[in-house]
């Protein structure tokens, strides 16, 4: 899909401020007749860009509120149609007042990201730059917001332009190539192909690195506490967590089901699973938690494995097939003050006392190791999303493909690989979106946004 031109719509209205008591809130309206609607509300002319100060009246002329009305003339506003803001005091009786006059004049409630969606549509921002809208909203601390910031000032989309450019170029190549199939490709330019096919891959892979760390940025890292019975999970949870959320036990199997946790550890934040114990056997429930262990280390970003520091070897032979599919692991040595003289470790190994707190500032530093957060640059990074991860792999996965149809002179399956990895490429930026992908994407938006 492509977007160009206005679209034509109807006219939205809904409270942009958040919900509760506030010092000032806002009424937003954007469409065909917003400057209509506002004008009757507020009794005046409205110019665009120019701040009036108002009452706000009723169906009988009665004042319903009075503050400052700002009118965006289209296609100079956020949506590109008329956008009207009426901003008021901060109550909620009297904003609700307000919407509904705006909705007796003839405007409709807003849905979800609505106001988004029509500056996506109209061409006023791309895909990643409305997600971005979303996520700076979100954010939970300064960095993280500052990654939705880039993203939403285009740094994000432009690397994502530009590589999709260079595809189209090869593509392009490739397809010219294939009027000649008589020639050889080395003398159609092959080496210029096959560098350019190479320095592609290169920034796709440099791009996917950041677009990770942009996501971790975004939603954290999902990690998933594991390991045998007792080997202190639960402690470890409630250790990171600075609270007693977890059921502490010396009885095997005290643990059941799975307990899901958000904390935030130096800035990182974590979604912690704690998870049953892994072992043979058990009762039916027991093994149920495990079986739901397991299947939450599939969607794991992480895996943190806690061992009894006194049976270390026994213990990694118990999970070994449960965590072999796990992209990362850190290895967890809990009872250091049980255990006689702790081993030197490796990068991907800690020694912790859940019970008094030895070793926690090493794992807090490993953990942020682990999100990429200590990594050169990470200041510069932009905000991403799982879908947009997930297009970026796809289209890497295109991009090997024709790579290795190339080097077997299948020209015509390399030019189709090339342009479904531009297709994925398109998906991220919105050049290319599916009606249901949009509106998925924006149902999760917040009404008036």
């Amino acid at each position: 899909m492509i977007q160009s031109g206005m679209i034509q719509t109807d006219t939205i209205a809904a409270i942009a401020t958040a919900a509760g008591a506030g010092g000032i809130g806002v009424v937003r309206l954007s469409g065909p007749r917003a400057k209509a609607i506002a004008e009757t509300i507020c009794g005046r002319r409205l110019k665009p860009r120019h701040a009036h100060y108002a009452r706000f009246t009723d169906a009988g002329g009665d004042t319903i509120d009075d503050g400052i009305a700002l009118y965006f003339a289209a296609p100079a506003s956020y949506t590109g149609e008329d956008v009207v803001e009426l901003q008021g005091h901060g109550s909620p009786a009297v904003l609700r007042e307000v919407l509904s006059r705006c909705l007796a004049l003839g405007a409709r409630i807003a849905r979800p990201g609505e106001f988004s969606e029509r500056a996506f549509l109209n061409g006023k921002l791309d895909l990643v730059q409305a997600e971005a809208v979303a996520d700076l909203i979100a954010a939970g601390d300064a960095r993280a917001a500052r990654a939705a910031r880039r993203s939403l000032d285009g740094v994000f989309s432009r690397r994502v332009d530009a590589l999709a450019d260079l595809l189209l170029r090869l593509r392009v190549h490739v397809e010219a190539a294939i009027d000649f199939a008589d020639e050889p490709l080395d003398t159609l330019g092959g080496d210029a192909l096959r560098s350019g096919l190479a320095r592609a891959q290169d920034d796709l892979d440099a791009l996917l690195v950041e677009a990770e760390r942009g996501r971790k940025l975004r939603d954290g890292l999902h990690a998933v506490i594991v390991g045998p019975p007792n080997a202190g999970k639960s402690s470890l949870l409630n250790a990171l967590a600075g609270s007693e959320r977890a059921i502490v036990s010396d009885i095997a199997g005290t643990t059941r089901d799975l307990l899901r946790e958000t904390v935030r550890v130096d800035g990182v934040e974590l979604t912690l699973v704690d998870t049953a114990g892994l072992r043979a056997g058990g009762d039916a429930i027991e093994r149920e938690g495990m079986r739901r262990a397991e299947a939450e280390l599939g969607r794991a970003d992480l895996a943190i494995v806690v061992l009894d520091g006194r049976e270390v070897e026994a213990g990694r032979a118990a999970v070994a097939d449960a965590i072999a599919d796990v992209p990362q692991r850190l290895w967890v040595f809990n009872k250091s003050d049980l255990a006689a003289a702790p081993p030197a470790t490796a990068e991907d190994e800690v020694w912790v006392s859940a019970r008094t707190g030895a070793g926690l500032d090493a794992l807090h530093a490993r953990l942020r190791a682990l999100a990429g957060l200590e990594a050169e640059g990470v200041d510069g990074s932009f905000s991403a999303r799982t879908r947009q991860v997930d297009a970026l792999r796809r289209a890497r996965q295109e991009l090997v493909a024709a790579r290795q149809l190339l080097d077997h002179d299948r020209l015509e399956l390399a030019a189709e690989s090339l342009r479904l990895g531009h297709d994925q490429l398109g998906e991220i930026t919105g050049r290319v979106a599916p009606d249901d992908l949009l509106g998925h994407i924006f149902s999760t938006f917040c009404i008036g946004k």
